[in-house]
């Protein structure tokens, strides 16, 4: 049955007899014609039905035209069966099963719409002079007039004839499209309103009267479970899904007429819920020209306002309405009809019933045919279970138009429950990551359908990804990508993440920041997933670097993929998520030094072969890739840090000469009166001493950094404080020695790093963090002072709920009294300002208290070493680096050692010395790692770096004692007769000070 008020109108509409239609209060008529209305629309000059898939249209009397036309039946190919039809301002749009679109224009002549190709079209939608069709795949298109920028196709864009894509909107999910006299709206599938066009009355709800000309998203709206949108002439309405209270209504754009139901007629420019239906199960809502209607379904309820000169209220008033009021229905459409739709036109009204009864309805039905195609996991099961040729014609079509459509993947999988998926937000992505693992898993183990849809994704869908989103859900695809890509083999695996990492860095910076947050809020496996997937794909193009014939494009593709992984990594730090930096470490990195190292190697010896330029370009591969990596140091694991060190190239050498008996005050007049020139950085040390200056070797170095540091930083110098048990120091607050002493301190250390030699630093790990601009914590004042760390610590734990502490924010350190709040002395510490308390205090030991100190310090550190080289290691590999460690596993000494010569694990000599080994102190230990490497501590690497070789001293005497290469972790061991020897001679080879004695 088919309800209608408004203007006058030709009786029946020529759908039947006029004396068949019924006259009921206010005005309205009701028909029930022998062939049902399956759909129609009213336009400003015609209003047209469907009918057994045949349209019929009736031309409306206007300013022009003074009467009604006849209904007049479409001349359509015989195969086009018409399912939906729109009328605009002057003619109509129609949608014929198949998805074809034809127009209609005022004459009444249909003719096919071109530019669609041949795309399915499942949605129409038509305005005063533009219209809009949305195909299967999710794309926009438009055609028509584009004077206010109704078309969405930029300002400079004059109109066009035939359809045109929304480009701007590519990769979103829509759910419905709606033209209004020259304005433009979409909703996608989680509620996100898109519009644009006129906004002379602010009917584009932004806040504003200006114009737009490029698809803009109504934040007002988000989250608000927008549902269903409709556009009138110069104003919109959207209805929105709540739980409890119904479909809320929103209006906004000209009031003038009432039709904004707000009970008053003011243009509203932002949108504003209609009081008057709050709480209504409004079900339906759609905007005439000017005037609203709603239907309530439950109640089979239809509200009208607005514009009513013309009875297109149907109140039987010729009023302008600014109340929600409801329209008088016959009490035949209340018991034996059921709502279909609502109609409004130009100056008229129509509802549309069914004659069925059936259970009441609280929200509108879905229908199949007006949704874009989305994967879910009942049609992968489908494809799944199919195996005929004619089968995989259709499956492969499926798959082609999911797959080759970011806007249909964009839709899949949207975590629905609690309608959680109408809270997508730059924060939330709306996507059920379970469901996009077992599905995508499913995929991966049918061969056959992964190949078509690799062959899809690879071929169309990542081609035609926008770089520049309007909304956030155009990012789902980025998320869900590395989940399809995971489970493929490696080659297809290697190409699809190498181009998905070359599209998310052509994204915008805004879309890149989003996406960023995204993968911060990622569940933690699916996040370790997609660092896996970078890191594994990495790893692979590293390979063919290290070991294959140079192609800088494999250099190329391995800067985009590391670049990736960057964005990954600054989400996690952002956001403190549990995966680590390890998480991170591409171990295949130590590869590219090792082959680096040989080709430098081979470079010394073939210089003057004729493939010398090979190994030149070769060298400058390596090092090309390793330089545009050292930006990413966190992808390094240590022993790969540590090789930047060894393997740099140096300019020269410069030349310390000392007095053993004066080191300290030679080392230091030497640098002081060094060549304002020489670059610390570049040049490596060489020591001379002065008692033997013909001896020059790395063992003068080594001694030079031990003895040297051993007497900076020994109590007596007076340059740094320690704590209670004179077993951590700190830089004093006011130093009893020249400022100058402490940049000369920081060039010394400068230069152990620089040269690969440990400095015995008896410093907190916090020194390490400030070298690296890394804030110091409590746990570093713990580690310099127990005692007062844990008071601290005390504190910020304390949960007895006290107001006031006994004490202030005046505290004494190094002799002297501090405000650590200068604007409130004697401030009190209560259990609302005690974490600001504990910080500043903090603040105060290991930065401010120290900071022109420190400063002079680090200025002379970075004075002899290279700052980018010093990045590259975290605090505690910085610690390690400088100081070494003191895991002294003795186990894994005696497993690394090789014997030369005569030697051998079982030769009575070498049981005898790991027999003496094993006897000797720990301090003994520790003094044998001096004479044998240079330095007391274990190297940053573990023990695992010594690697000591045991030769025999042949010729020796029994007198003679054991000696030591320390460049090569070489013992040279007289074979001496017995084991008492042995010890005797070990133990006063490794007390021997080579010239430093004590006094």
């Amino acid at each position: 049955m088919l309800c209608y008020w408004g203007a006058q109108v030709r009786e029946g509409f020529g759908l039947l007899q006029p004396d068949k239609v019924k006259h009921g209060k206010n005005d309205i008529r009701s028909m029930c014609p022998k062939s049902a209305v399956q759909d129609m629309s009213a336009g400003r000059s015609f209003v047209g039905f469907i009918r057994n898939g045949k349209v019929s249209v009736l031309r409306l009397r206007d300013e022009d035209y003074n009467h009604d036309g006849k209904l007049k039946q479409l001349q359509l190919k015989k195969n086009d069966k018409i399912r939906s039809i729109v009328c605009g301002g002057a003619g109509a749009v129609l949608l014929a099963n198949g998805g074809r679109v034809l127009i209609m224009d005022k004459s009444t002549v249909c003719r096919p719409l071109k530019g669609l190709g041949n795309r399915q079209v499942i949605q129409i939608a038509c305005g005063d002079q533009h219209s809009m069709a949305l195909t299967k795949d999710g794309q926009l298109f438009v055609w028509g007039e584009n004077s206010h920028g109704q078309l969405g196709l930029k300002k400079e864009h004059p109109g066009s004839p035939s359809a045109q894509q929304v480009k701007s909107l590519c990769g979103i999910p829509l759910a419905q499209i709606s033209a209004g006299g020259d304005h433009s709206f979409v909703l996608s599938l989680s509620g996100v309103v898109f519009g644009w066009g006129k906004n002379s009355a602010g009917q584009l709800g932004l806040g504003d009267t200006t114009d737009r000309h490029v698809p803009v998203v109504v934040n007002s709206l988000n989250r608000k479970k927008t549902v269903s949108i409709s556009c009138g002439g110069e104003h919109t309405a959207t209805l929105s899904k709540f739980m409890f209270q119904g479909g809320t209504v929103f209006t906004f754009g000209s009031g003038g007429f009432g039709q904004l139901g707000h009970n008053s007629f003011k243009d509203e420019h932002h949108p504003r819920v209609v009081a008057e239906l709050w709480g209504s199960k409004v079900s339906q809502v759609t905007c005439g020209r000017h005037h609203t209607l709603v239907s309530v379904s439950s109640s089979k309820l239809i509200y009208s306002f607005g514009c009513g000169m013309q009875g297109q209220l149907g109140n039987g008033e010729m009023i302008k309405q600014s109340v929600p009021l409801p329209v008088d229905l016959s009490n035949e459409c209340d018991h034996e009809y059921t709502f279909e739709k609502l109609i409004a036109g130009e100056n008229h009204s129509f509802a549309l019933f069914l004659k069925e009864v059936g259970n009441e309805v609280e929200k509108p039905k879905s229908n199949p045919s007006r949704e874009i195609l989305t994967l879910n996991d009942r049609m992968i099961d489908c494809w799944m279970s199919e195996s005929d040729a004619n089968s995989w014609k259709a499956i492969t079509k499926e798959i082609n138009t999911v797959f080759s459509s970011a806007a249909s993947l964009n839709g899949s999988f949207l975590k629905t429950s609690c309608d959680e998926h109408y809270q997508t937000s730059v924060e939330n992505c709306g996507l059920d990551f379970d469901l996009v693992k077992t599905s995508f898993a499913k995929l991966s183990n049918n061969e056959r359908l992964i190949s078509e849809v690799v062959k899809v994704v690879q071929q169309k869908l990542l081609p035609s990804l926008n770089p520049n989103p309007t909304g956030v859900e155009a990012l789902r695809l980025y998320l869900l990508l590395p989940e399809l890509i995971r489970g493929l083999q490696e080659q297809q695996r290697t190409e699809l993440t190498g181009a998905l990492a070359s599209k998310i860095l052509q994204l915008n910076p805004a879309a890149c920041k989003v996406l960023e947050m995204y993968w911060s809020k990622l569940p933690d496996d699916y996040l370790k997933n997609l660092v896996d997937l970078f890191k594994k794909e990495s790893a692979i193009l590293i390979d063919l670097i290290a070991f294959g014939f140079i192609n800088w494009n494999i250099p190329r593709r391995l800067q985009k993929l590391v670049q990736i992984l960057h964005m990954v990594y600054k989400a996690c730090c952002s956001t403190n998520r549990d995966i680590t930096k390890i998480d991170f470490i591409i171990h295949e990195i130590i590869y590219l030094h090792y082959v680096l190292h040989a080709a430098n190697e081979d470079l010394k010896d073939c210089w003057w072969r004729s493939d010398f330029d090979l190994f030149l370009a070769f060298q400058h591969y390596y090092d090309t890739t390793l330089n545009k990596l050292k930006s990413y140091p966190y992808m390094f694991n240590l022993g790969a840090k540590c090789n930047f060190l060894k393997n740099r190239k140096w300019q020269g050498s410069f030349e310390l000469t000392l007095s053993r008996t004066a080191l300290l005050e030679d080392c230091f007049h030497q640098l002081r009166t060094a060549d304002p020139s020489l670059d610390l950085r570049r040049n490596w040390l060489l020591v001379l001493y002065k008692e033997d200056v013909s001896k020059r070797t790395a063992v003068n170095k080594k001694d030079f950094f031990l003895n040297v540091f051993q007497e900076l930083c020994a109590p007596e110098s007076q340059m740094l404080m320690y704590n209670d048990n004179n077993t951590v120091s700190w830089f004093p607050t006011k130093p009893s020695v020249e400022k100058e002493k402490y940049f000369l301190f920081g060039t010394l250390c400068g230069l152990a790093f620089n040269n690969n030699s440990v400095a015995n630093l008896p410093f907190p790990l916090a020194l390490f963090k400030k070298l690296l601009n890394v804030k110091p914590s409590l746990e570093d004042l713990i580690e310099f002072s127990p005692v007062l760390g844990k008071s601290l610590q005390y504190i910020l734990d304390y949960s007895d709920d006290v107001e006031e502490m006994d004490m202030n924010f005046t505290i004494t350190w190094d002799g002297t009294e501090v405000e650590l709040d200068p604007a409130e002395p004697g401030k009190l510490v209560t259990n609302y300002n005690r974490i600001e308390f504990v910080d500043k205090y903090v603040d105060y030991i290991l930065n401010k208290s120290v900071e022109e100190v420190f400063e002079e310090f680090k200025r002379g550190f970075f004075k002899a070493c290279h700052r980018c080289l010093v990045e590259i290691f975290e605090p505690e590999e910085l610690r390690g680096v400088l100081v070494g460690n003191e895991e002294y596993d003795w186990d894994i000494l005696k497993q690394n050692t090789t014997y030369e010569g005569l030697f051998y694990a079982e030769h009575p000599t070498i049981i005898s010395f790991w027999e003496v080994f094993n006897e000797l102190t720990p301090n003994e230990k520790k003094a044998f790692l001096l004479f044998l490497t240079g330095f007391e501590k274990v190297p940053v690497l573990g023990m695992s770096a010594v690697k000591m070789r045991v030769t025999p001293l042949l010729n020796s005497t029994q007198d003679h004692l054991p000696e030591a290469l320390t460049c090569h972790a070489l013992l040279g061991l007289p074979v001496y007769q017995n084991k008492e020897t042995l010890r005797a001679k070990a133990i006063e080879a490794i007390n021997h000070k080579r010239g430093f004695w004590e006094e």
